[in-house]
């Protein structure tokens, strides 16, 4: 099991450093399927979750919804017929934090464990 999972989110202020390039590689190669774009000068990580219909979709956005509560840090999601894409960063530093790579890891989790 990736220790991503393991971990939980900390606070995080304006002056809390994003993560670095090398930080950034070591973590996303964790995490097989999220790839680490840039949105208007921001990197994000994303990734695309498959579903057989709309239904079990939802049902994967609600319990993502909940997970994402539970560590207070919150994901841009887009809910499909058959597809969630989750988008992670930190809003307050504009980036990456340790943060986001153990929210995808529990994303993938959550996923994982609903199939």
């Amino acid at each position: 099991m990736n220790e991503l999972v393991e971990q939980h989110c900390v606070a995080v202020s304006a002056d809390t450093p994003k993560l670095g390039e090398t930080e950034i590689k070591q973590n996303q190669a964790k995490l097989p399927g999220w790839k680490v774009y840039d949105n208007g000068g921001e990197p994000r990580l994303e990734r695309s979750f498959k579903f057989d219909d709309f239904t079990q979709a939802m049902v994967f956005t609600n319990q993502l919804a909940k997970l994402a509560n539970e560590e207070n840090h919150h994901p841009a999601i887009l809910t499909e017929w058959g597809r969630v894409t989750v988008n992670w960063w930190t809003h307050k530093i504009r980036g990456l934090h340790l943060n986001d790579f153990i929210m995808a890891a529990k994303t993938d989790q959550l996923y994982e464990d609903g199939e």
